[in-house]
């Protein structure tokens, strides 16, 4: 399983209706709590003052990583960037 650095920023459409926007976020927060559970997931920070997230998500590969990405309710309206993690030298050797 490879680990990656996912950075999410949301740009919803100003003119989103309010019933919709609300329909949007509780469908994202759910789908969000799905690929927790299922360890696509694994730490998620919300950036305060900003609609947007960094988190630390883990898929076979950057297309597995995709697919669950593609998945968010709120994608169509994200701006994404996904940098692939490697293991540093200094956890090598660190104790598990």
């Amino acid at each position: 399983m490879s680990e990656f650095l996912v950075e999410i920023k949301i740009n919803l459409p100003a003119d989103l209706d309010a019933e919709d926007r609300e329909a949007l976020v509780a469908a994202e927060l759910k789908r969000g709590k799905e690929l927790v559970e299922a360890g696509s997931i694994s730490r998620i920070w919300r950036l305060p003052g900003r609609r947007a997230n960094v988190g630390i998500w883990s898929a076979p590969d950057a297309d597995a990583l995709h697919a669950a990405i593609t998945t968010l309710p709120m994608f169509p309206y994200m701006d994404i960037e996904v940098t692939a993690l490697a293991t540093h030298p200094l956890e090598q050797d660190a104790p598990a």
